[in-house]
């Protein structure tokens, strides 16, 4: 089993590294999170050693969170530490828009 916690909670760690967004470029291209690194999933899933070190621990997210889930379960098997972002990008940015609304 992997590790996970709600998207909305990055924003609750002030020196996260390592945030990889597994959505293809054009979607990281139309908005990302803050530091987050472009790594298509079909690259990773198919070199994981070619962008990760095991030594390091990085956050995946995706859209929704499913291929990130999917991803995460795969790239634990390997040895690799990784937490999943539940929610997705979509998850972050509607939370990101309700803080401003209330705000």
């Amino acid at each position: 089993m992997y590790d996970s916690i709600d998207i909305q909670d990055i924003d609750h760690f002030t020196t996260v590294e390592n945030i990889i967004d597994i959505r293809d470029k054009y979607q990281y291209l139309l908005g990302h999170l803050p530091n987050a690194k472009n790594i298509p999933y079909i690259y990773l899933i198919m070199t994981p050693e070619n962008y990760l070190n095991k030594e390091q621990t990085y956050y995946v997210y995706c859209s929704h969170g499913e291929k990130s889930r999917k991803i995460c379960s795969h790239l634990k098997e390997l040895g690799y530490q990784v937490i999943d972002l539940i929610g997705g990008y979509e998850t972050y940015q509607q939370g990101k828009e309700s803080k401003e609304e209330n705000e």
